[in-house]
């Protein structure tokens, strides 16, 4: 990455320039989205720095969704938030500065701002350590739908720039709060249960019937989800502290090595799927793959994975709702 950026629109030329020669990897595509939006965090505190002066306190910046969990497409939204040492208003008004200036550097360069507001340039996801454990304790408590949702939201936090240990610390509430009360695990599970089907009693690809997506199927909705949902409330249950799929999936503390092995290669399989087949124009159509374009050996690629997703799902929402250790 290039030290010379000095603005949000040279990062968004640099994008353009370098982005393709990670298009196909999954793994240096995603290591290039934190390098990417690390700069912008540098450019932002900065800026914030001429007018405020300098952070009042240490702080964390950190990624949630699938930035959180080192599962980027080509493109992708925001989903982010601040968790910061000091609590005052000073460092409230900072940090929330600090946040709308990320914000607004991520989207210039090409990152589209969080359709559910899930930024730290709003108050609900930039707040002091000890404002954090607060409202992870009435979200656990409330067990609403939406408290739940941001539960998990948060659950796949990851600090890009900062303190990391702030994370650790407000994960440890969640994870201490399981071991005392194992139910919430169920009530997680009832978030995530509408999965959109993907394949047919028949064994056929199940693709959109109408709009702009006509003949193509969302593979976030019907093939990753599965995977990414399972898997992290099996991290929930085993309190692995680690958020991407595939180091979860490796972190799991079962006998049968081999039984995760197995879910790691297809999920593994699925995200270089999505590179290689995925439309890339644009945030909101890079997990659609139009089905009829595939070559037939890849259609059998993608129903096997699709397959293994459900299995992993139901066998994790089985075990959750009996309450026994996988």
């Amino acid at each position: 990455m290039d030290d010379g950026v000095e603005t949000y629109e040279d990062l968004r030329k640099m994008r353009e320039q370098q982005i393709k020669n990670v298009a196909t990897d999954h793994f240096a595509l995603n290591h290039f989205h934190d390098q990417l939006m690390s700069q912008i965090v540098h450019l932002a505190v900065e800026k914030v720095k001429k007018e405020w002066g300098p952070p009042p306190s240490p702080f964390s910046f950190f990624l949630m969704g699938s930035g959180g969990r080192f599962e980027q497409a080509l493109w992708s939204d925001q989903d982010h938030g601040i968790v910061y040492e000091v609590t005052s208003e000073e460092a409230s008004n900072y940090f929330l500065k600090l946040g709308k200036e990320i914000s607004v550097g991520l989207n210039t360069i090409g990152y589209e701002f969080c359709d559910g507001n899930v930024m730290a340039s709003n108050p609900l996801w930039c707040k002091s350590v000890e404002e954090w454990k607060r409202q992870l304790e009435n979200w656990m408590d409330d067990e609403s739908f939406e408290a739940i949702r941001h539960l998990l939201i948060f659950i796949d936090a990851r600090a890009l720039v900062g303190r990391e240990a702030f994370i650790e610390e407000l994960k440890q509430v969640i994870h201490s709060k399981i071991e005392e009360s194992p139910y919430l695990l169920k009530r997680m599970l009832k978030n995530t249960m509408r999965l959109q089907k993907g394949i047919g009693v028949f064994g056929q690809i199940l693709v959109e019937t109408h709009g702009t997506h006509t003949g193509e199927i969302n593979l976030k909705q019907t093939a990753l989800f599965p995977y990414v949902n399972a898997v992290r409330l099996l991290a929930l249950k085993d309190s692995v502290m680690t958020t991407s799929t595939l180091a979860r999936l490796g972190a799991l503390s079962d006998n049968s090595r081999s039984e995760w092995k197995q879910y790691e290669d297809k999920f593994r399989q699925l995200l270089q799927f999505r590179l290689r087949y995925g439309k890339q124009e644009d945030y909101e159509a890079v997990h659609y793959v139009t089905i009829d374009s595939l070559p037939k050996e890849k259609k059998k690629e993608l129903k096997e994975i699709m397959k293994k997703g459900i299995e992993l799902y139901n066998d994790t929402t089985k075990h959750i709702e009996k309450g026994v250790t996988k």
